[in-house]
């Protein structure tokens, strides 16, 4: 079983306190207890009623007003979609657990789950470094929230078979991931790639693609040298001293 510990399971602009209730009764099922509530400021008594033998982590719950800084501890961030898309990569429920395992088991992660009615909007699912979701049969309605979370819980707890020979190396925490993210950005900008017609739709391919490298800290000294390099220009080169030619007795080293 995966330590328990190192996963926070943050609900985002829940509808129903009755499904925080039914989804911390979910975590104290499959032993994890990191409850964190994104656009609420308190619980109201239906959380409790329905988080039978779980009051406790409803009273350990955490508040914050964005996803942003309920995951800025986070090295990894799993977001969960009921909705396919195009313009992002989407792995079933087994696949992100899968990927988890390659982990190594210090790594934390946030398991992201949005709004009963609208899920999570673009601009949060652009914050996880991997999104993921679970399968169900035919055209069904979306799993409740309390639902999904136990069924994503239940997997990543009890995975079967020994964890995978590929080990990743972990990543930097979500805040410093997002920092490097903004210093690209602003590399791009003095380079003149990024201008008023197409600023917007650079930033948001930009943030994208760097959330979903899950960058190491290698990884991104790498890439932020690479583009300081690009904006230092071409060094001047510097010829060596010309070589003595070769005469007569002489030969050529």
């Amino acid at each position: 079983m995966s330590d328990p510990a190192r996963f926070a399971v943050v609900l985002v602009r829940p509808d129903s306190h009755e499904n925080i209730g039914l989804a911390a009764r979910g975590m104290a099922n499959a032993g994890f207890g990191d409850l964190r509530l994104v656009g609420l400021d308190r619980l109201e008594a239906p959380a409790w009623r329905t988080a039978i033998h779980a009051e406790s982590i409803i009273e350990r719950a955490r508040f914050y007003p964005s996803l942003a800084e309920a995951v800025a501890d986070r090295e990894l961030v799993l977001g969960s979609t009921a909705r396919v898309r195009h313009d992002f990569p989407l792995v079933p429920l087994d696949g992100a657990v899968a990927r988890l395992a390659e982990y190594p088991e210090t790594v934390r992660v946030g398991l992201v789950f949005g709004n009963e009615r609208t899920g999570l909007t673009q601009g949060e699912l652009g914050l996880a470094n991997l999104r993921f979701h679970i399968p169900q049969a035919g055209r069904q309605p979306s799993y409740n929230l309390g639902v999904a979370v136990t069924l994503t819980l239940h997997a990543i707890a009890f995975r079967p078979g020994p964890p995978p020979a590929l080990r990743r190396h972990p990543p930097l925490d979500h805040a410093a991931q997002a920092e490097a993210g903004r210093r690209f950005r602003e590399m791009l900008e003095r380079l003149g790639f990024m201008h008023d017609t197409n600023r917007e739709f650079i930033a948001e391919k930009v943030e994208d693609i760097f959330f979903r490298m899950a960058l190491t800290a290698k990884d991104r000294d790498v890439i932020l040298a690479l583009f300081r390099r690009a904006l230092e220009g071409p060094r001047q080169h510097r010829p060596g001293r010309p070589r003595e030619a070769a005469g007569p007795g002489k030969e050529r080293s």
